[in-house]
């Protein structure tokens, strides 16, 4: 049997998906592949419940998008180092395109269209962005604003050069960090 290689689930996490079965004889493009049994998973988003069966594999950025319907997290790069689909679970941020679905299971997400108060009301940061031209063409724009929340909550937006840091993640292709650390610090200054 050293000829043959043969792949199967791995018993110690169920429902792992689609794994390759195959034999010596066979090639990568004849692979077999099983389907991965959908899972039950609550998520609690923008505080509404979702009752979702969704693959195991579903990252919450594709659940956000493709199941619940909220567009406003952007799939920029899908590898976590653009920013673009930040959002907040339990307060923190998050790369939703590096998470699970099935680890939100039980936690508070927050994504951009929760952020607003129930009055319709602009959060702070979103007001500041539109008051400093945080934005150019807006495709990061949910992201850098997540990321700038968190950013003041975490209490590291008293110099230019702190926000610069921990703002680092959120990559902006369009160049508006001047309006965006000025959002910040209007915002910081501010106490929100």
């Amino acid at each position: 049997m050293a000829d043959e290689a043969h792949w199967s689930s791995r018993t110690d996490f169920p429902g792992a998906g689609r794994v390759p079965v195959a034999s010596a004889a066979t090639s990568f493009s004849e692979v077999e592949t099983q389907e991965a049994p959908a899972i039950s998973v609550a998520l609690e988003v923008n505080g509404a419940q979702h009752q979702l069966d969704l693959d195991p594999r579903a990252t919450l950025l594709d659940t956000l998008r493709e199941r619940i319907g909220l567009h406003g997290a952007k799939k920029g790069c899908d590898h976590g180092q653009c920013g673009a689909c930040t959002i907040h679970v339990d307060g923190r941020r998050v790369l939703s395109c590096l998470s699970l679905a099935v680890q939100a299971q039980g936690k508070q997400i927050t994504t951009i269209e929760g952020l607003a108060g129930p009055d319709g009301r602009l959060h702070p940061m979103q007001q500041a962005f539109l008051d400093h031209d945080g934005f150019q063409c807006g495709y990061c724009t949910p992201g850098q604003i997540m990321s700038a929340v968190a950013c003041v909550r975490e209490r590291h937006a008293g110099s230019a050069d702190e926000i610069r840091e921990y703002m680092s993640g959120n990559l902006c292709r369009c160049g508006a960090y001047i309006g965006i650390a000025a959002a910040i610090q209007s915002v910081a200054a501010q106490g929100d």
